[in-house]
């Protein structure tokens, strides 16, 4: 727990915008881009502009876009490419020399558009910015999703005037008089199915949508592709990819011609969200949003964490949705066609029972951001 006091922490105390910071402009940043943006079309809708600094392509060497950036520009905000770079599992040089030059982008960027105050959704892509903006005396209000905060986001805290979380256990982390929960931003279609839920229509076969997450997980799509002929015998199959050019995981769905089984690339947040609702079982990594997601719906899920996820992130988030009977966990060393099938079955008996979560928390972190940047 951070325990500093005005006293003795040098970022704390008020901060006077230098030059004219002030023009009802907000600047996007972070790793979690599905909440983020439902955040940001809110503003916008209320007449704030909105820029958005994040990443163009999925990952390095990698030809495609990423849904950050095609969601971002498809809501009509401004996007910009920003070249951060981590300390963490990075070994390349050429990735290390991107540390600094996205505290020089991030500057730039602060300098160009003067925003009233920076929002972050955490990552070492918002670290720069948020930094940069603490010498330039522009505010930032961060918001931690995971229930283990990594390194990154535990540097944000120090320097963010508000922090905003997702889990109750995360209170405790932070300096009590600028933490506040609020959940986690869902979408719209997400929020309309819990407030009112329908009957679910009657199949022959059970609806299993399988996700890597936006980018696509290679080894959780290389499994399904083996176990497709026992998996089409008990359902029908919705496989999202991801678009990574390298892998080509997407051009070897494409050439599968079985009769139950639908490939695409990427889904944006409206089909994603109708997927999941339609879905009886969920095949999936663990990343906070999916799993937030999986919890206010209680879909009943197999889970295969990321198992190079900072500070264990994902186990942890699996783990939230394992004691609440709505997921089964298999470890990504263990996981083959066998124990995929097997997990299936467990799932199919799980309570899948939603839990008791905020669903306003897009409404209740608008409400924060309007009142400290009124």
């Amino acid at each position: 727990m951070l325990t500093l006091t005005k006293e003795t922490d040098p970022l704390r105390g008020p901060r006077v915008p230098f030059g004219n910071f002030s023009n009802k402009t907000l600047v996007f940043t972070g790793g979690h881009h599905t909440g983020a943006l439902e955040v940001a079309k809110e503003l916008k809708n209320k007449g704030w502009k909105i820029v958005w600094l994040g990443h163009r392509f999925s990952m390095w060497g990698d030809a495609s876009d990423s849904a950050e950036y095609k969601e971002v520009k498809e809501a009509g905000i401004e996007f910009h490419e920003l070249l951060a770079g981590k300390f963490h599992r990075t070994y390349n040089p050429l990735k290390l020399i991107r540390i600094p030059w996205g505290f020089v982008q991030a500057l730039y960027y602060l300098i160009k558009f003067k925003p009233t105050g920076i929002i972050s959704f955490g990552g070492y892509l918002a670290v720069p910015v948020v930094i940069g903006g603490w010498f330039l005396r522009v505010s930032a209000i961060t918001h931690e999703q995971a229930t283990e905060p990594g390194l990154a986001n535990r540097l944000i805290s120090l320097f963010a005037k508000k922090i905003l979380v997702t889990w109750q256990g995360n209170l405790g982390r932070y300096p009590f008089e600028k933490t506040e929960l609020v959940g986690l931003p869902l979408p719209p279609g997400i929020v309309e199915a819990v407030k009112n839920p329908t009957p679910e229509t009657r199949r022959r076969k059970q609806r299993l949508f399988i996700t890597g997450g936006k980018q696509g997980a290679v080894v959780i799509n290389r499994i399904i592709f083996e176990a497709l002929p026992e998996l089409l015998k008990k359902y029908t199959v919705l496989h999202q990819t991801g678009n990574n050019t390298e892998y080509g995981d997407y051009q070897t769905a494409k050439k599968i011609k079985a009769i139950g089984y639908q490939c695409v690339d990427f889904l944006s947040s409206n089909r994603f969200s109708k997927s999941l609702l339609e879905a009886d079982i969920v095949v999936s990594r663990s990343g906070a949003h999916i799993c937030y997601e999986l919890a206010v719906l209680g879909k009943k899920s197999v889970l295969i964490p990321l198992p190079w996820a900072s500070r264990n992130e994902q186990t942890k988030n699996a783990e939230i949705l394992e004691r609440k009977k709505l997921a089964i966990i298999i470890s990504q060393d263990q996981l083959t066609v066998k124990s995929l099938l097997l997990a299936l079955e467990y799932a199919e008996v799980l309570d899948g029972k939603p839990m008791e979560l905020p669903i306003d928390s897009m409404q209740r972190m608008v409400g924060v951001i309007e009142k400290t940047y009124a």
